[in-house]
């Protein structure tokens, strides 16, 4: 795999940020901070990987992050919207259209949730409406969706 200039630079960011998150791990496992950050460094590890498989693969790993950082503390908005992230990258990893529409309906709640918690956060906000969209024209191919009432997000 060729990797841009840029690619290569944010690989190293990156990878830096994830083997820091470790070691600060190591030393303290119930920091949702240092969990949360695991995590994200983890989802953009990810757009870097080679085939659905292993983008799979990591995405679920900083699910794992994101959840413990959540057992921390259930009201972390930063966990809440990684998640939110990681299951739309996961949706569109899946061929199986009903699949899918899962993952997107659970980034959905989760954005949702962080707004919630974060209610001023315009990115959480603009996740919300975006992740709407998306759904609707991956899984319909058009902006609206013949059965709005089961998305509860939709603006």
């Amino acid at each position: 795999m060729e990797f841009s200039e840029e690619d290569f630079t944010r690989l190293l960011v990156m990878e830096q940020a994830r083997k820091t998150a470790e070691a600060n791990y190591a030393k303290n496992p119930l920091d949702a901070d240092n969990l949360t950050k695991w995590g994200g460094a983890l989802l953009q590890l990810c757009q870097l990987e080679r085939g659905p498989e292993a983008m799979s693969r990591m995405i679920n790993e900083a699910v794992s992050k994101f959840e413990e950082a959540l057992d921390i503390n259930p009201s972390k908005h930063e966990a809440l919207w990684g998640m939110g992230n990681a299951e739309t990258n996961l949706a569109f990893l899946i061929p199986d259209p009903d699949q899918a529409e899962e993952h997107f309906l659970a980034a959905a709640q989760l954005y949702q949730r962080a707004l919630d918690e974060a209610p001023n956060n315009l990115i959480y906000r603009q996740s919300l409406m975006e992740v709407s969209k998306v759904c609707f024209t991956h899984l319909f191919g058009s902006w609206r969706c013949p059965d709005i009432a089961r998305y509860p997000f939709y603006m």
